[in-house]
């Protein structure tokens, strides 16, 4: 009886414990790869509100951390803030740093401000911050420490492209579907428009031949709601979306798989996730950020600034080798993507504007949804 008296105690114990662990504000879920003497991981990457698997921005710059630990046998890990806040983002990179991170990826905006603290208060760890600049708050300009390099992405060149190429390859009725209306989502929609107005006038289309219904959900989740959405554009006359917004893309695609109709996927090559996917304005995130951290450890490392990477510099692309495309060809891709690079294409990114109904476009009628 006494024995069993104490078993009950502590097991009340654990429990009271796990539950405070659960309920302290800012606790951070961790999940780890390559354990090293003393549990401690040189290389770390603090998830946004995605999965590390989310066949999107979280996966692809994971991907590229740990391709370089691998093949330099370093140890590294991921740690999942327990909440959409400041102060969770803090605490996850906290526990990094304890961990023994020298350099710490974080993909997203959430970052901007955790990362404008934490490159002072650790100044001897470098920081590689995805499709964000550290700023103070909002409007404030960005204030990018020797410790950090910020990386964005000219998504509007990818978008670009995969509009282009849904239009040359006969699709009339397109859809934007966007998670957040980041800056970064908003320039792909932005290129995605422009993209399918220039085909249009390339094959002499005339005006309203090709319509988008374009939207931003509000959120980068894999949802039944999300799911009812895509599934309504497509009973509507929609044939294909472009799904860009992480889960959101789970959504839209078996949506496309009970309608029969197409996706077009983002910032990853998302053709393995579902056979409607028929190429994806990716971003060569796994790339970049392998380099980033090489260039830590080469001592090339350029902290202190922001970069761009869009077609010059090999930052952004479709997939052609594995796009399923039957009139869109490698051809025409090169020709549009020597434009990019050359500059000889223009394309708009506007990210303060609401929607994508005042871009400058002749042929495609865009009808923003709320």
């Amino acid at each position: 009886m006494k024995k069993k008296l104490i078993s009950l105690v502590l097991a009340g114990v654990m429990v009271l414990g796990m539950a405070g662990c659960a309920e302290k504000p800012g606790a951070s879920e961790e999940s780890g790869e390559k354990e090293s003497k003393g549990s401690k991981y040189e290389l770390a990457l603090i998830t946004d509100v995605g999965t590390i698997d989310d066949k999107s921005f979280n996966q692809g710059s994971w991907e590229g951390l740990k391709k370089y630990a691998d093949e330099n046998d370093i140890t590294c890990k991921y740690y999942k803030p327990s909440e959409k806040s400041d102060k969770a983002c803090l605490t996850a990179i906290d526990l990094a740093v304890k961990g023994g991170a020298k350099v710490i990826v974080t993909p997203g905006f959430l970052f901007e401000r955790p990362i404008f603290e934490a490159q002072t208060k650790y100044p001897d760890t470098k920081f590689v911050i995805v499709d964000a600049a550290p700023v103070e708050g909002e409007g404030k300009a960005p204030d990018i420490k020797d410790n950090v390099l910020s990386i964005f992405y000219a998504e509007e060149q990818a978008g670009y492209l995969a509009g282009y190429a849904a239009v040359e390859e006969g699709y009339r009725q397109l859809g934007f579907m966007g998670g957040i209306s980041v800056p970064a989502v908003v320039r792909y929609g932005y290129g995605f428009v422009q993209g399918a107005d220039a085909a249009a006038k390339d094959l002499g289309l005339a005006q309203g031949d090709i319509n988008i219904k374009y939207t931003y959900v509000g959120n980068f989740a894999a949802s039944p709601e999300n799911q009812a959405k895509a599934a309504a554009w497509y009973s509507e006359g929609t044939e294909c979306i472009f799904a860009c917004g992480g889960g959101v893309g789970n959504s839209v695609m078996k949506a496309a798989e009970g309608a029969g109709k197409k996706v077009i996927g983002v910032d990853v090559d998302q053709s393995v996730e579902s056979e409607t996917v028929i190429t994806s304005a990716m971003k060569t995130l796994s790339d970049s950020v392998y380099n980033a951290v090489a260039s830590v450890y080469d001592g090339t490392f350029e902290g202190g600034k922001s970069i761009t990477l869009g077609a010059s510099e090999n930052g952004v692309q479709l997939p052609m080798e594995i796009s399923k495309f039957e009139k869109f060809t490698q051809e025409k891709y090169d020709e549009i993507y020597n434009g990019l690079k050359d500059g000889s294409i223009k394309i708009a990114n506007d990210t303060a504007a609401d929607d994508a109904s005042k871009l400058p476009v002749e042929i495609v009628k865009v009808e923003s949804i709320k």
